[in-house]
């Protein structure tokens, strides 16, 4: 990887929920309608018991609290409930429906188990005053009698069958370890949506799309499976999920990133060329298929000694924004020489140039991770220079306008693959059609292929300017 500086995650993102924590007066009210009304979960409650519980709704579903006899706050969940991806507006109604208070129940005769609703002996009395009343104003008693003994079944009955429908639409899931498991991704979705909340940005949306899918997946393994035979599968979402969090989170700290310099708007620098630019591009479309031979990309250009300068490098950073409304900027593409620059760290500038240059050919597109693959899989870097610190650097002259570079807003997978050695593959999960799609060296050429598009658009108008006061290249080998 050409960045390996992250930024921790919030501490929101490593806790878990704890009944209503954005209302905490809502436990404490909950908790006395229980203590009037219901059956408090203390040490002698027995695996018959049904104590009364508390669902908390959630944009994504719910959580079902019981309370301790103690007085305390639960930190594990009774039952967790997950609602579909895309949920519509009936299917949210769904969701309140199954998160209603438990129905008041009537006892028929003491030593007697069975039960009637409250809403159905309700219901009974009700059609029954309405039918004696149909039958006074003349309506036959075959209908209005059919209609009085329906009803009650109706009230009581019904529930049930609405019950079963609407539970085609969410995952429910009980059990210590289902929900200790569940209850971690959903105290990282939650604050997936949160980021999401009221923003326009895509990437965060997105995101919270993604964690819904994922949270769905993994309700539904802990539905049909334990958690030890379904383990593969609940780790490969967690991590998922753990990495869109991280993402969110790099996101959320270069929001405010808004007063940075606009490569496409300021003013020439003194002493730059006329036509040498910074260029600020969309991304470039990467699809899967059939490409051109694995290896680094290469412009057209006649073939030459064994070292040249005009080559580029191509390494991703953290991401930035270099104006208010514009999009991510997180891979650059600078010339070779750009290395040897006063401002680069050096000599490791100078040392990595030389190792750039050598062999390659005329308007070659090299990756970073191209050169730590070269250095024995990145043991021998030490021996050539510091790529980080001059990366750091690198993005300095390009956001001052002290170079020209092609700064990019690569796709997530994109991104990845320039990240990868010429060799490795990429893995990217889909949740929506609940499958991986593996990316190789040929999906890796394909996306340099996409950069070098825009790079000979820019270089045929004129050649990248490397900087002024440039050191001299190093004439030996490296």
């Amino acid at each position: 990887m050409t960045d390996t500086r992250r930024t921790p995650s919030p501490p929101g993102f490593a806790q878990h929920l704890h009944p209503f924590a954005a209302a905490p007066g809502r436990w404490e009210a909950e908790h006395a309608r229980a203590l009037r009304t219901g059956h408090v979960r203390d040490h002698t409650c027995t695996a018959e018991c049904e104590p009364v519980l508390v669902y908390e709704r959630t944009r994504w579903g719910w959580l079902a609290w019981t309370i301790p006899g103690d007085g305390s706050r639960p930190e594990l969940p009774h039952q967790i409930g997950v609602l579909t991806p895309s949920a519509t507006p009936t299917q949210r109604i769904a969701l309140r429906w199954l998160t209603r208070r438990p129905a008041r129940r009537i006892g028929l005769a003491p030593g007697i188990r069975a039960s009637l609703r409250f809403g159905t002996v309700a219901v009974a009395f009700f059609s029954l005053v309405a039918g004696l009343f149909a039958m006074a104003d003349g309506i036959p008693a075959d209908v209005a009698l059919p209609a009085i003994l329906l009803a009650p079944l109706l009230a009581e009955h019904l529930p049930a069958t609405l019950d079963a429908r609407a539970r085609e639409h969410v995952r429910s899931v009980e059990g210590a370890s289902a929900c200790r498991y569940l209850q971690r991704l959903a105290a990282l979705h939650t604050c997936l949506i949160q980021a999401a909340a009221g923003s326009d940005r895509y990437e965060l949306r997105r995101s919270a799309e993604i964690g819904q899918h994922l949270l769905w997946d993994a309700a539904d393994l802990l539905q049909t499976h334990d958690t030890r035979s379904a383990s593969c599968a609940l780790i490969t979402r967690e991590r998922l999920m753990l990495q869109l969090a991280d993402q969110v989170a790099q996101i959320l700290k270069h929001a405010p990133a808004q007063t940075r310099p606009d490569h496409a708007h300021q003013a020439r620098k003194p002493g730059r060329p006329p036509g040498a630019r910074s260029t600020t591009l969309p991304a470039p479309q990467h699809t899967p298929g059939t490409s051109p031979p694995e290896g680094a990309l290469v412009m057209p250009g006649p073939n030459t000694a064994a070292r040249t300068s005009a080559v580029y490098l191509l390494f991703a950073h953290e991401p930035y924004y270099p104006g208010p409304g514009t999009q991510e900027i997180n891979t650059t593409l600078v010339a070779a020489d750009t290395l040897l620059h006063p401002q680069v760290l050096q000599p490791d500038g100078t040392r990595i140039h030389a190792f750039l240059t050598q062999g390659r050919r005329p308007g070659e597109i090299i990756p970073l991770a191209t050169l730590t693959h070269e250095l024995n899989g990145g043991a021998d870097w030490p021996t050539v220079g510091d790529w980080e610190s001059v990366t750091v650097d690198l993005v300095h002259l390009v956001q001052t306008q002290m170079c020209d570079a092609l700064s990019l807003g690569l796709p997530e997978v994109a991104r990845a693959l320039i990240c990868t050695g010429p060799e490795s593959q990429v893995r990217a999960f889909d949740a929506a059609a609940g499958e991986f799609t593996v990316y190789g060296p040929a999906d890796r050429t394909k996306v340099l292929t996409e950069v070098g598009m825009f790079l000979t658009g820019l270089a045929a108008e004129q050649p990248f300017w490397p900087g002024d006061g440039l050191l001299p290249p190093l004439c030996q080998s490296v």
